[in-house]
């Protein structure tokens, strides 16, 4: 009688608990996996996949990436590190350039990649540091071990130009037209050959500007006209005068854009120039006094300063002042060019009185006031064709500037003729020679210096002839 009350699962049917357990539970596992090798078959997990490649190899090509860079740096940093080791030994050699200044030598000390050192780095990287500022100085003063002479010609007004007002047949620029560039010069030529520097002051422009000044003479010449400079051999040139500007501020552009195209180095007003002679950074100023006269003190300081931030171990200050036919310097001159000396300047040279004036010596230095014209299109007959050629030479060491230094005075004629302008400046011979001499050494006593003292050092051009 009680086999009746037996549990149904003896007999094998579902609804009993353990039969769920028995039977179902393989069932349901079997149907998942039927339904997981579907999904698997299924284009949203094949897709899904694929995404899941991309983005591997997407993140594998971005660590490539990452490893070839870092790679690359490596390899710039250590070339990097042998050009600049290259540059620093390279910079000792250089003539050329702006300077470093002292202080920064003495504070700083540059390293192979680039980076610098200051004292308050590690014991270690400062004998490192002594190590390189030792052999900067080493260098800079070993730069003359041997002293290094300059020789420099500075001549006065040059307008290789004429007036529009003027006689064409007669001017300047016939004679360019009939004769050529190489006409004007070529009886100095020699002597602007066998120097290492010639300076003249380009009195008028270089364009094709109608836009002529309000003003009593205005001079211009086309853009060729400036291998007059460039085929004689005078390698630099004053803008600082009152004729820069004869055509506006687009004949002045001109100008600077001729030079150029000439390779003449230009300098004047607030522009200075550093030329590298030799080994031997030249420095250039010029400065134009007639209407500020004392008030381009600040101006003069400026440039001085300029030049020698940019390394110039010898200065030459050209000045464009003073009264025209004056034969005595006026107050403004001195007092400027005895400021230029106290700032440093080795030589001073002036123009604009269209005469000569007289030479002082000051400190040692030279202030000639005046140079005259020289190759001169303004007039074609003037009064007065007495000029100069003003030569000194300069030897430069260690010690910077000596004192010895030799200057030589070339008397000269604006004229290779008598009797009227042919735009041809030439050597003085004979008695002219003696009587433009004796000129200078007299207007030099005016000035209340002696002619023994102010050009005692003086060598006569015949002497060197």
């Amino acid at each position: 009688m009680t086999y009746g009350f037996l549990p149904q699962c003896l007999y094998g049917t579902n609804t009993s608990p353990v039969g769920d357990i028995i039977y179902k539970k393989p069932y349901e596992d079997r149907r998942m996996q039927k339904k997981k090798n579907l999904y698997k078959k299924s284009k949203y997990y094949r897709q899904r996949q694929k995404k899941i490649r991309q983005i591997c190899m997407a993140a594998g090509g971005v660590l490539l990436l990452v490893v070839l860079i870092l790679i690359v740096r490596g390899c710039a940093g250590k070339a990097k590190s042998v050009n600049s080791s290259n540059v620093n030994n390279a910079t000792d050699e250089k003539t050329t350039g702006s300077a470093l200044s002292s202080d920064n030598e003495k504070n700083d000390s540059s390293f192979a990649d680039g980076t610098k050192q200051t004292a308050e780095s590690s014991s270690d990287s400062s004998d490192s540091s002594s190590d390189s500022e030792s052999s900067d100085t080493v260098s800079t003063k070993s730069k003359h071990d041997t002293p290094v002479t300059l020789t420099i010609n500075v001549v006065g007004d040059c307008t290789l130009g004429t007036d529009e007002a003027f006689d064409y047949s007669t001017s300047l620029n016939a004679y360019f037209e009939n004769y050529g560039k190489e006409y004007f010069l070529q009886n100095v030529k020699s002597i602007f050959e066998a120097d290492d520097l010639t300076i003249a002051n380009n009195e008028g422009t270089f364009t094709d500007s109608s836009s002529r000044e309000d003003k009593t003479f205005a001079f211009k010449a086309p853009a060729s006209f400036a291998g007059i400079y460039s085929s004689s051999s005078v390698e630099a040139v004053n803008t600082a005068n009152n004729h820069s500007h004869d055509y506006g501020e687009q004949s002045f552009q001109d100008t600077m854009d001729a030079l150029d195209a000439q390779g003449i180095v230009h300098f004047g007003y607030d522009e200075t120039a550093v030329m590298d002679i030799k080994g031997v950074k030249v420095g250039l100023v010029g400065i134009y006094e007639l209407y500020d006269h004392l008030e381009r003190e600040q101006q003069l300081k400026d440039n001085i300063a300029k030049v020698k931030e940019d390394g110039a171990e010898l200065i030459i200050v050209i000045f464009h002042w003073g009264n025209e036919k004056e034969t005595v310097p006026d107050s403004n001159q001195t007092t400027l060019g005895h400021l230029a000396i106290d700032l440093g300047a080795d030589l001073v040279c002036g123009h604009h009185p269209h005469v000569l004036q007289g030479i002082e010596e000051y400190k040692g230095k030279n202030i000639v006031y005046s140079l005259g014209n020289f190759c001169f299109g303004g007039n074609s007959a003037p009064s007065d064709m007495d000029s100069m050629i003003f030569q000194q030479t300069f030897t430069i060491s260690n010690d910077g500037v000596k004192a010895d230094n030799v200057t030589n005075i070339i008397p000269c004629s604006i004229s290779s003729v008598y009797g009227y302008n042919n735009y041809q400046p030439t050597p003085a011979e004979g008695d002219e020679k003696t009587r433009i001499m004796e000129k200078i050494q007299e207007r030099s006593s005016w000035i209340g210096i002696s002619v023994s003292a102010s050009i005692s050092r003086i060598r006569r051009w015949d002497s060197a002839s």
